[in-house]
């Protein structure tokens, strides 16, 4: 699976936004400068993740964006999979290429089994999962 920058700007993007908003709309100005993306960028990235669902913007004075679901309910598989677009995959079979040789292939269920765990292990862990890991860091820093 080959991950590219949407999806990995995404998650940073969406875990950042976890951790300002508190409940309240936070500016992609914000995001931008917390996490160095370009603000273009992440107006692109947002338009697409609003589209689907994972943040809902806010308009007027104070407006930006907050998370459509909390934190806990959103994983990591989900946010890239939108952000991505469409599936990247390794297996030949769910990926839709045509080799000609799927159906005596040695090492496609290999294959098709890497892309499974990776999906499982990335849908295993949320937005929260990753803003707590975070937290804990910085205090383990302070410390």
């Amino acid at each position: 699976m080959k991950i590219t920058t949407r999806g990995r700007y995404a998650v940073m993007a969406l875990v950042s936004l976890a951790g300002a908003s508190h409940g309240n709309p936070v500016s992609l100005k914000d995001i931008s400068r917390q996490e160095d993306i370009s603000e273009l960028y992440l107006q692109q990235l947002f338009a697409r993740l609003r589209r689907r669902n994972l943040v809902k913007s806010v308009r007027g004075p104070g407006g930006g964006f907050i998370l459509a679901r909390p934190p806990a309910e959103i994983t990591i598989g989900e946010i890239i999979r939108v952000a991505e677009g469409k599936n990247a995959r390794v297996g030949c079979r769910s990926s839709g290429r045509k080799c000609g040789m799927i159906e005596r292939c040695k090492t496609q269920n290999m294959w098709d089994t890497l892309e499974t765990r990776i999906d499982e292990f990335l849908d295993s862990i949320t937005i929260e999962n990753l803003f707590l890991q975070q937290e804990e860091k910085f205090r383990e820093a302070e410390a």
